[in-house]
């Protein structure tokens, strides 16, 4: 390797990515970098989940999760759900089809079931059928790109 971590991931900061929560039964949710669909049939996501997550063993414990993908505007939630204490504290969510919170007011969402994880370096890889999901109403996604938070409106101007 000719390059250091601080290089690696600014670079990667290039690449522009949506933000998601991912939540679980008993109060479990986390800020995650990657999401991103694996398959239509079956239909599958993954996320990645540090290996020192405290939240991360406790949606395993549960077996299901729902990828929240959060909405322009929604940045406040992302910083909570990136931080200590209660995360679910003032955040408007109700009970999924698998019991996992849907937060209120997001761009969409996917209920899944996990079924697999693979060990990938510092993170675990994990998959997820979808078993429910849903997209909001006129909603604009909340981006990442260049390690800040960006108003997607444009991105779906032309959709």
């Amino acid at each position: 390797m000719n390059f250091d971590s601080a290089t690696y991931r600014a670079t990667l900061s290039r690449f522009t990515t949506g933000v998601v929560v991912v939540t679980a039964a008993g109060g479990a949710g986390m800020v995650v970098s990657s999401f991103t669909s694996v398959s239509l049939a079956p239909p599958l996501v993954l996320f990645c989940a540090g290996n020192t997550s405290t939240t991360w063993p406790r949606i395993h414990a549960a077996g299901r999760f729902c990828a929240n993908v959060l909405a322009a505007g929604q940045e406040d939630i992302a910083r909570r759900f990136s931080g200590p204490g209660d995360r679910f504290a003032g955040v408007p969510h109700r009970p999924g089809v698998l019991g996992s919170p849907v937060l209120d007011g997001v761009h969409a969402h996917l209920e899944c079931e996990i079924t697999d994880e693979h060990p990938a370096g510092d993170h675990t890889i994990v998959v997820g059928r979808v078993v429910a999901l849903a997209t909001g109403d006129g909603t604009a996604p909340l981006v990442f790109h260049h390690s800040r938070f960006h108003n997607g409106a444009a991105l779906t101007a032309s959709v």
